[in-house]
């Protein structure tokens, strides 16, 4: 039969069930489900949203369990925006089976996915993240008496060229060309206000700009020396297992001395919630962070509610006592706890776990860059990634990987192991027992593989 040119094939107008492509399912989000199910998640969300919906009437509505299994999806894929969650959702058939979505039934779209962010509460998200803190009590993943606290930039959804001036809403291009022509510039060009700009020694305040469409985010120096628009996500971390304790969002303006006072309290609050089942409860006893955090203040607040502080100190020289004497003694245990041996594993540990959970929820978790505007909005996103976090370290309990990728990733591993077995088997000599009469002492079990040449 010759080969011709495909003709349009006309769309089938009904196709069996059975003839619908199927999909054998991601082992990861396999065992995500069995682990959510076996918990009554699905039903736990759906008694604490039951309040956002209507009984009878309105369009169906996208379920709390989806809901919230699309946001866990955002962070186990990488997906930074609801838009692209909606995407992935459309064209995976293991993530649809993940969300429970049948074949002859159409994903949501980003709208109705941000609809319905907008109308569950951010209470209610946070009630989610602590109904995962109650399965890492239940698995011996946190326990709450050392926390670590530490604080990074997200980049806002707004542009600096958008700012506008808090007294008169000019726009910066506004305002250069005003200062231009009161210089004398009568017909200030592009280069004549760059130029201009250059000169100026305070270029942006946030008590002088503002966002117009998000009031939220402030300008601030971001990790890589950019100057942007942006929030501060500050974490809470267990230094005993890894886990999140708490997540807060402020404003990037503010100092590390002002929001450790949220954190703190929301660290206290959540690790009681999370034993609220256990009958011999651990609280909040050690703060660990670096100098960011030292201040005479904080030092007093710690002491006075019973922590243990553990913040490395600044060499701010010698110092005076007289306008703040309730202050040198928290300074000085804080001095001496720190220089201890058991500070010193506080502060190495505290760069290790907090640097990992700003790498996982923002780097490799897509939150670095928000696509919302408003911190009750980023808040609820950021509590569902921190609790998907927390999931991860149960799914490495059980599964021994705690992300999808780290399960494709075991593959290069068990490469790597037949290798070496090859190695092992091609070229036996490199591993040869030395011999047992007439050795030289460097040619000892501890040192034949490096003295191997000369001991031949």
């Amino acid at each position: 039969m010759a080969m011709g040119t495909r003709d349009t094939e006309q769309a089938l107008l009904w196709i069996a069930t059975s003839d619908l492509p199927a999909s054998p399912g991601h082992p990861f989000y396999t065992r995500l489900n069995a682990l959510l199910d076996a918990h009554g998640f699905d039903t736990f969300v759906e008694g604490q949203c039951r309040r956002f919906y209507a009984p009878v009437m309105g369009r169906p509505g996208l379920t709390p369990g989806r809901y919230f299994r699309l946001l866990l999806l955002g962070y186990f894929e990488g997906i930074d925006s609801e838009r692209g969650i909606a995407w992935r959702a459309a064209d995976s058939l293991a993530i649809r089976g993940f969300l429970r979505l049948p074949l002859d039934e159409p994903p949501p779209d980003h709208t109705t996915l941000s609809r319905t962010r907008r109308l569950i509460d951010v209470e209610t998200h946070r009630d989610v993240f602590t109904w995962v803190h109650h399965r890492l009590v239940e698995g011996a993943l946190l326990t709450g008496k050392t926390i670590g606290v530490d604080a990074t930039t997200l980049e806002a959804n707004a542009a600096m060229r958008s700012i506008v001036r808090r007294d008169t809403g000019d726009t910066y291009h506004a305002f250069l060309t005003g200062l231009a022509t009161a210089s004398g510039i009568e017909t200030p060009t592009r280069a004549d206000l760059a130029r201009l700009d250059r000169k100026r020694k305070k270029k942006t305040s946030n008590k002088d700009w503002t966002h117009p469409h998000d009031p939220d985010a402030k300008v601030a120096k971001m990790k890589d020396g950019r100057t942007h628009l942006a929030h501060k996500a500050e974490h809470a971390v267990d230094l005993d297992t890894g886990a999140i304790v708490a997540v807060t969002l402020q404003g990037a303006d503010q100092g590390d001395t002002t929001t450790i006072v949220e954190t703190v309290i929301a660290a206290t609050e959540q690790v009681e919630a999370a034993q609220i089942g256990v009958d011999d409860p651990q609280s909040l006893d050690e703060i660990i962070a670096d100098k960011g955090y030292h201040s005479n203040q904080t030092m007093v607040d710690l002491e006075a509610v019973d922590i243990r502080s553990y913040i490395a100190e600044p060499d701010r020289g010698p110092r005076a006592w007289a306008k703040a004497p309730e202050a040198q003694a928290p300074v000085y245990r804080n001095r001496r706890r720190i220089r201890g041996s058991r500070g010193r594993r506080f502060m190495r540990q505290r760069g290790e776990k907090i640097e990992r959970s700003f790498a996982h929820l923002y780097d490799t978790g897509g939150m670095r860059r928000t696509h919302l505007r408003g911190h009750t909005n980023i808040l609820k996103r950021l509590l569902i990634h921190a609790g998907a976090f927390n999931l991860g370290l149960l799914m490495r309990q059980g599964l021994g990987v705690g992300t999808p990728r780290g399960l494709q990733d075991r593959g290069g591993a068990v490469l790597a192991i037949l290798v070496a077995l090859w190695s092992l088997i091609a070229h036996p000599w490199t591993h040869r027992e030395p011999h047992s009469s007439g050795s030289s002492p460097s040619c000892t079990p501890n040192h034949r593989h490096e003295l191997l040449p000369a001991c031949a």
